[in-house]
Protein backbone atom coordinates (compact mmCIF):
# COMPACT_ATOMS: atom_id res chain seq x y z
CA UNK A 1 0.00 0.00 0.00
CA UNK A 2 1.22 3.52 -0.85
CA UNK A 3 0.09 5.09 2.42
CA UNK A 4 0.45 8.74 1.39
CA UNK A 5 -1.55 8.24 -1.79
CA UNK A 6 -4.18 6.30 0.17
CA UNK A 7 -4.41 9.09 2.77
CA UNK A 8 -4.75 11.73 0.05
CA UNK A 9 -7.45 9.73 -1.74
CA UNK A 10 -9.50 8.94 1.36
CA UNK A 11 -12.23 11.43 2.34
CA UNK A 12 -15.35 11.12 4.47
CA UNK A 13 -18.23 9.58 2.51
CA UNK A 14 -21.76 9.39 3.92
CA UNK A 15 -23.81 8.25 0.91
CA UNK A 16 -23.41 4.72 -0.37
CA UNK A 17 -24.59 2.60 -3.30
CA UNK A 18 -26.29 -0.79 -3.04
CA UNK A 19 -23.16 -2.66 -4.10
CA UNK A 20 -22.36 -5.39 -1.60
CA UNK A 21 -18.98 -5.94 0.04
CA UNK A 22 -18.14 -9.49 -1.00
CA UNK A 23 -15.58 -11.84 -2.51
CA UNK A 24 -11.89 -11.14 -2.05
CA UNK A 25 -12.57 -7.61 -0.80
CA UNK A 26 -14.66 -9.02 2.04
CA UNK A 27 -12.20 -11.78 2.94
CA UNK A 28 -9.27 -9.34 2.90
CA UNK A 29 -11.16 -6.87 5.09
CA UNK A 30 -12.11 -9.57 7.58
CA UNK A 31 -8.48 -10.74 7.72
CA UNK A 32 -7.30 -7.19 8.39
CA UNK A 33 -9.81 -6.77 11.22
CA UNK A 34 -8.69 -10.06 12.79
CA UNK A 35 -5.06 -8.92 12.71
CA UNK A 36 -5.94 -5.54 14.22
CA UNK A 37 -7.88 -7.20 17.03
CA UNK A 38 -4.94 -9.48 17.81
CA UNK A 39 -2.50 -6.56 17.88
CA UNK A 40 -4.66 -4.02 19.71
CA UNK A 41 -6.75 -5.78 22.33
CA UNK A 42 -9.80 -4.04 20.88
CA UNK A 43 -12.95 -5.88 19.84
CA UNK A 44 -13.53 -4.73 16.27
CA UNK A 45 -16.43 -6.29 14.38
CA UNK A 46 -17.68 -6.00 10.80
CA UNK A 47 -21.44 -5.63 10.34
CA UNK A 48 -22.88 -6.18 6.86
CA UNK A 49 -26.24 -5.40 5.25
CA UNK A 50 -27.75 -3.95 8.44
CA UNK A 51 -29.97 -0.88 7.82
CA UNK A 52 -31.22 -0.07 11.32
CA UNK A 53 -28.25 1.62 13.01
CA UNK A 54 -28.15 4.34 10.33
CA UNK A 55 -31.87 4.33 9.59
CA UNK A 56 -33.20 6.73 12.21
CA UNK A 57 -33.32 10.45 12.84
CA UNK A 58 -29.99 10.44 14.62
CA UNK A 59 -28.22 9.43 11.40
CA UNK A 60 -29.03 12.55 9.42
CA UNK A 61 -26.44 13.13 6.72
CA UNK A 62 -26.03 9.42 5.98
CA UNK A 63 -27.68 7.70 3.04
CA UNK A 64 -28.01 3.96 2.48
CA UNK A 65 -25.39 3.07 5.09
CA UNK A 66 -25.81 -0.68 5.65
CA UNK A 67 -22.23 -1.73 6.39
CA UNK A 68 -20.00 -0.58 9.21
CA UNK A 69 -17.18 -1.54 11.54
CA UNK A 70 -17.90 -1.45 15.27
CA UNK A 71 -14.93 -0.67 17.53
CA UNK A 72 -15.36 -2.00 21.05
CA UNK A 73 -12.94 -1.17 23.82
CA UNK A 74 -12.55 -0.75 27.54
CA UNK A 75 -12.72 2.59 29.33
CA UNK A 76 -9.68 4.68 28.50
CA UNK A 77 -9.15 3.14 25.07
CA UNK A 78 -10.05 6.30 23.10
CA UNK A 79 -6.60 6.91 21.65
CA UNK A 80 -6.17 3.23 20.81
CA UNK A 81 -9.57 3.31 19.11
CA UNK A 82 -8.43 6.10 16.81
CA UNK A 83 -5.00 4.61 16.13
CA UNK A 84 -6.13 1.13 15.17
CA UNK A 85 -9.46 2.19 13.69
CA UNK A 86 -7.63 4.39 11.21
CA UNK A 87 -5.50 1.44 10.15
CA UNK A 88 -8.75 -0.30 9.22
CA UNK A 89 -9.96 2.82 7.41
CA UNK A 90 -6.81 3.08 5.30
CA UNK A 91 -6.85 -0.63 4.54
CA UNK A 92 -10.49 -0.36 3.43
CA UNK A 93 -9.61 2.58 1.19
CA UNK A 94 -6.84 0.55 -0.41
CA UNK A 95 -9.41 -2.19 -1.09
CA UNK A 96 -11.58 0.29 -3.00
CA UNK A 97 -14.05 1.05 -0.22
CA UNK A 98 -15.16 4.40 1.14
CA UNK A 99 -15.69 5.23 4.79
CA UNK A 100 -16.56 7.75 7.46
CA UNK A 101 -15.73 7.87 11.17
CA UNK A 102 -18.92 8.08 13.25
CA UNK A 103 -19.24 8.67 16.98
CA UNK A 104 -22.74 10.10 17.39
CA UNK A 105 -24.81 10.05 14.18
CA UNK A 106 -26.19 6.52 14.52
CA UNK A 107 -28.47 4.52 16.81
CA UNK A 108 -26.14 2.70 19.19
CA UNK A 109 -28.97 0.61 20.61
CA UNK A 110 -29.69 -0.88 17.18
CA UNK A 111 -26.15 -2.12 16.58
CA UNK A 112 -26.49 -5.95 16.56
CA UNK A 113 -23.15 -6.96 18.09
CA UNK A 114 -22.14 -8.57 21.35
CA UNK A 115 -18.82 -7.27 22.60
CA UNK A 116 -16.32 -8.84 24.95
CA UNK A 117 -17.18 -8.47 28.68
CA UNK A 118 -16.15 -5.05 29.97
CA UNK A 119 -16.10 -3.54 26.47
CA UNK A 120 -18.40 -0.90 25.03
CA UNK A 121 -18.77 0.75 21.66
CA UNK A 122 -16.17 3.49 21.27
CA UNK A 123 -16.94 4.41 17.65
CA UNK A 124 -18.17 2.98 14.38
CA UNK A 125 -16.84 3.38 10.86
CA UNK A 126 -19.44 3.63 8.09
CA UNK A 127 -18.27 1.57 5.15
CA UNK A 128 -19.14 0.68 1.57
CA UNK A 129 -18.97 1.83 -2.02
CA UNK A 130 -19.66 5.54 -2.03
CA UNK A 131 -21.84 7.46 -4.42
CA UNK A 132 -18.81 9.72 -4.69
CA UNK A 133 -15.26 9.87 -3.34
CA UNK A 134 -15.85 12.74 -0.92
CA UNK A 135 -13.94 16.01 -0.85
CA UNK A 136 -10.70 17.09 0.88
CA UNK A 137 -10.94 19.00 4.14
CA UNK A 138 -9.19 22.28 4.76
CA UNK A 139 -6.10 21.81 6.91
CA UNK A 140 -4.28 23.99 9.39
CA UNK A 141 -0.65 24.74 8.60
CA UNK A 142 2.19 22.52 9.72
CA UNK A 143 3.47 25.36 11.89
CA UNK A 144 0.11 25.59 13.68
CA UNK A 145 0.07 21.87 14.43
CA UNK A 146 3.69 21.28 15.46
CA UNK A 147 6.57 22.69 17.47
CA UNK A 148 10.19 22.22 16.48
CA UNK A 149 13.31 24.02 17.65
CA UNK A 150 15.31 24.77 14.52
CA UNK A 151 14.88 23.08 11.15
CA UNK A 152 12.67 20.00 11.16
CA UNK A 153 14.17 16.86 9.57
CA UNK A 154 12.53 15.54 6.42
CA UNK A 155 11.02 12.54 8.21
CA UNK A 156 9.24 14.84 10.67
CA UNK A 157 7.87 16.96 7.84
CA UNK A 158 6.59 13.84 6.07
CA UNK A 159 5.01 12.70 9.31
CA UNK A 160 3.27 16.03 9.72
CA UNK A 161 2.09 16.01 6.11
CA UNK A 162 0.47 12.66 6.83
CA UNK A 163 -1.01 13.87 10.16
CA UNK A 164 -2.51 16.88 8.39
CA UNK A 165 -4.51 14.44 6.25
CA UNK A 166 -5.98 12.70 9.29
CA UNK A 167 -9.77 12.92 9.72
CA UNK A 168 -10.88 14.62 12.94
CA UNK A 169 -14.21 15.51 14.52
CA UNK A 170 -15.69 18.50 12.69
CA UNK A 171 -12.33 18.79 10.89
CA UNK A 172 -11.02 20.81 13.83
CA UNK A 173 -7.57 19.17 14.02
CA UNK A 174 -7.29 19.56 17.80
CA UNK A 175 -3.89 17.90 18.17
CA UNK A 176 -0.27 18.99 18.27
CA UNK A 177 3.12 17.35 17.72
CA UNK A 178 6.49 18.40 19.11
CA UNK A 179 10.00 17.25 18.28
CA UNK A 180 12.83 16.89 20.77
CA UNK A 181 15.84 15.13 19.27
CA UNK A 182 14.52 11.86 17.89
CA UNK A 183 11.55 11.84 20.25
CA UNK A 184 8.10 12.99 19.22
CA UNK A 185 5.37 13.92 21.65
CA UNK A 186 1.73 14.27 20.62
CA UNK A 187 -1.02 15.89 22.62
CA UNK A 188 -4.79 16.11 22.19
CA UNK A 189 -6.66 19.37 22.33
CA UNK A 190 -9.81 20.01 24.33
CA UNK A 191 -12.90 18.30 22.99
CA UNK A 192 -15.21 15.34 23.37
CA UNK A 193 -13.45 13.15 20.78
CA UNK A 194 -10.01 14.70 20.95
CA UNK A 195 -8.26 11.52 22.16
CA UNK A 196 -9.75 9.45 19.35
CA UNK A 197 -8.63 12.15 16.93
CA UNK A 198 -5.15 12.07 18.43
CA UNK A 199 -4.92 8.32 17.87
CA UNK A 200 -5.92 8.80 14.23
CA UNK A 201 -3.34 11.56 13.77
CA UNK A 202 -0.61 9.45 15.41
CA UNK A 203 -1.35 6.56 13.06
CA UNK A 204 -0.94 8.91 10.11
CA UNK A 205 2.22 10.51 11.49
CA UNK A 206 3.84 7.14 12.11
CA UNK A 207 3.12 5.95 8.58
CA UNK A 208 4.40 9.17 7.04
CA UNK A 209 7.52 9.56 9.17
CA UNK A 210 8.56 5.92 9.29
CA UNK A 211 8.66 4.11 12.64
CA UNK A 212 12.45 3.62 12.48
CA UNK A 213 13.14 7.36 12.42
CA UNK A 214 11.79 8.35 15.84
CA UNK A 215 10.47 7.28 19.22
CA UNK A 216 7.25 8.35 20.88
CA UNK A 217 8.02 10.42 23.96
Amino acid sequence: MDYMETMKARHAVRSFTDRKIEGKTLSDLQSIIEKINAASGLDMKLVLDEPEAFGGRSSRGFKNCRNYIVIGGKNGSNEKTGYYGEKAVLAAQALGLNSCWVEMSYSKGKVPVKLEPGYKIQAVIALGYGENQGVPHKSKTMEALSKVDGEAPDWFKKGMEAAMLAPTAMNQQKFSFALNGDKVSAKPGIGFYSKVDLGIAKAHFELGAGKDNFKWA
